[in-house]
């Protein structure tokens, strides 16, 4: 009984512990956009109840951070401490810079600065859906690190054309059998295989990296080479279609607001957080101070002519610029999140195709050279 008992302690430490580790870990990265998402829900949520109530954005985070609340964070007493210390609201949030998706602490300092702080929360919530569209995403790379981009998998392959392969065209080469050309073909090119294995690895640890790292790890690598990181950010399809959402609604409460024109553009771009999308609003904006009408000059932040005409039929409505854009806003968000996982379907998909292409050539190349061994050992 005692062995028994020990026997089955013993397995409950090693083998399940570790397992529930696993299983957690696992839990703890994939949600991770959700739960940034959640803290800053619940940020906004928290200002604009104190606004309600008639407070300052200031005292309502204090007032929250004196209850010692851990839902907002380590990082929202950090704020409040900020604030504290004398600091304005739209100083302290570029004090701590990664409490928040970069995005939204830009579109808060903007607002701020025009006085439109309580009409810029709706537009701030539109950011929160991206997170589950990271987590679906995050679901097709965890198959394909389950599947294709595994160490193990680069391990054994290494083995395989290092070790296993020599001995094969060792023996088929005594007993003089053939069939072995794909095999052999397979060896000479050990080092090409081996180099896109390894490369396909760094690529997604890299992806891996960007997922948990969040925010902070695209704002390391922005330190590194801020303008290529910049460009290529922009040049995904998905993520320029959530700069112009912000924008698009960065702008329509600035334009309800009744700021200038080009002041409005310049305020709105912040929301991107993105340099090269902001040039392009520096150069709307500058369009705008020669005469260029704004329904034109916004062209040069959208290539498909949607903006101009959305825009255009906006400015001649009744109910402001943010109740007739709002349509265009889901519509946005709707087309980023299908391209988004479009494109992670489609590596996922391609991906186990090439590494089942790749498995079966292994499989093919070696029982043709055991064949041969076998046909070549009976005439012998």
């Amino acid at each position: 009984m005692n062995t028994l008992l020990w026997g089955g302690g013993l397995w409950f430490f090693v083998c399940l512990v570790p397992l529930g580790g696993v299983f957690y870990a696992l839990y703890f990265f994939v949600s991770l956009p959700l739960r940034r998402q959640e803290r800053a829900r619940l940020f906004l949520d928290l200002m604009e109840n104190g606004l309600k109530q008639g407070h300052s954005l200031e005292h309502t985070i204090l007032s929250a951070a004196e209850a010692r609340d851990r839902a907002l964070g380590v990082r929202f007493h950090l704020l409040a401490a900020r604030l504290e210390g004398g600091m304005g609201l739209g100083q302290a949030l570029e004090s701590v810079p990664h409490f928040l998706p970069p995005q939204i602490p830009a579109m808060l300092r903007a607002a701020l600065e025009a006085g439109v702080i309580g009409k810029i929360l709706s537009a701030c919530r539109e950011q929160l859906q991206d997170g589950v569209a990271q987590v679906w995403k995050a679901q097709n790379y965890l198959a394909l690190l389950a599947l294709v981009i595994s160490p193990a998998w680069m391990f054994v392959f290494w083995v395989l054309v290092v070790f296993v392969f020599p001995k094969y065209l060792a023996i088929a080469a005594e007993l003089e059998a053939t069939s072995t050309g794909l095999l052999q073909l397979l060896a000479q090119h050990k080092q090409l295989l081996l180099g896109c294995q390894l490369v396909l690895l760094t690529v997604f640890y890299l992806g891996l990296f960007l997922y948990v790292g969040g925010p902070r790890a695209l704002s390391w690598l922005e330190k590194i080479a801020p303008a290529l990181i910049n460009e290529i950010v922009f040049r995904l399809p998905w993520r320029r279609k959530r700069m112009q959402r912000n924008f698009s609604s960065m702008l329509a409460v600035l334009l309800d607001a009744g700021l200038p024109e080009a002041k409005a553009v310049g305020l709105a771009a912040q929301s991107a957080a993105n340099r090269t999308f902001q040039r392009r609003a520096d150069a709307v904006a500058s369009d705008l101070e020669r005469g260029v009408k704004l329904t034109e000059a916004v062209q040069r932040l959208d290539d498909s002519g949607e903006f101009h005409w959305r825009l255009t039929n906006a400015a001649h409505g009744s109910g402001g610029f943010l109740s007739a854009l709002s349509g265009w806003h889901d519509a946005l968000e709707a087309k980023a999140f299908q391209q988004e996982q479009a494109v992670a379907q489609l590596i996922t998909t391609a991906l186990v195709l090439l590494n089942g292409l790749l498995v079966g050539m292994l499989a093919v190349s070696i029982f043709r050279v055991l064949i041969a061994i076998i046909e070549a050992g009976v005439l012998w």
